[in-house]
């Protein structure tokens, strides 16, 4: 649902990438009406410009409930003026940039500005995204619930007790994704090595990945138990799983080791 608020205020979209137009599909289908909708987009796409949205014509003449910031963390400086007006509370401002932490909003927007630091991944460009939020000291219940409705629109969210741990965060469900993809290709690689074709080693690498996703998800089992539930004593499953689950040279020491070192740089951008 789109929140009451949002449908007789409107929003203001700053940035309309591939996270923006995948947010604002959704918003669209879930029935917001496009001229409730504000884009500040420098190089809109074709299917942006097709939407009826108010497409870089300044800001509403009045408050609008929210400002979505989905601007890469490199435009954010140059970016953040264009809506620096409406700052000072009237307005929530939910911030989709990586690495972008809320004492940088709160610095231009003022401290008395609802701020809500909200961390996606790239499958919420297929609506299955799982977001992280956390707000700042005047976001409240009001401005994270808003926030959350708007977000679910591309997948899940989930509340964060600390700013602190988005850069936990970041380094599992945000760089996540890549570590699947590498997994698919490292999977396929394996496969073409034991005798498949490069066509057929990736169509079931993929295959699998995504069904193994799929159920994990829907399954009321934990995953350990899943993967107990396909691996029969002394059968092939187990012989793999006898090097991957190694506890020195393992796949959990490499990806404690791999995650360590994502939000180790996620803190050193954050600074």
């Amino acid at each position: 649902m789109i929140p009451d608020d949002v449908v007789r205020r409107g929003l203001v979209l700053l940035g309309c990438g591939k996270m923006g137009s995948a947010m604002l599909a959704g918003w669209l289908e879930r029935g917001l009406a496009p001229g409730s909708v504000w884009v500040i987009e420098p190089r809109p796409s074709d299917w942006l410009s097709a939407q009826g949205v108010i497409l870089n014509e300044g800001l509403p003449d009045s408050s609008p409930a929210v400002v979505i910031i989905a601007v890469k963390p490199q435009m954010m400086r140059e970016a953040l003026p264009r809506i620096e007006a409406l700052g000072g509370g009237k307005t929530a401002f939910v911030s989709v940039a990586a690495g972008t932490p809320i004492r940088l909003f709160e610095t231009l927007l003022g401290a008395d500005t609802p701020i809500v630091r909200a961390m996606p991944n790239t499958p919420a460009a297929v609506g299955r995204g799982v977001t992280a939020l956390v707000g700042n000291a005047v976001a409240g219940e009001a401005a994270l619930e808003m926030a959350e409705s708007l977000l679910s629109a591309v997948g899940q969210t989930v509340r964060l007790e600390s700013e602190e741990q988005m850069d936990a965060v970041t380094a599992v469900s945000g760089s996540g994704p890549a570590y699947v993809f590498h997994l698919i290709e490292a999977m396929a690689a394996a496969g073409e090595a034991e005798g498949l074709s490069p066509a057929l080693a990736l169509q079931l690498a993929r295959a699998t990945v995504a069904g193994a996703g799929a159920l994990a998800e829907k399954a009321d089992e934990a995953p350990g138990q899943l993967r107990a539930n396909v691996t029969s004593p002394g059968g092939t499953t187990a012989a793999a799983l006898e090097v991957l689950m190694d506890e020195g040279s393992g796949l959990r020491p490499l990806l404690r080791r791999a995650v360590a070192a994502a939000a180790a740089r996620s803190r050193e951008l954050g600074q």
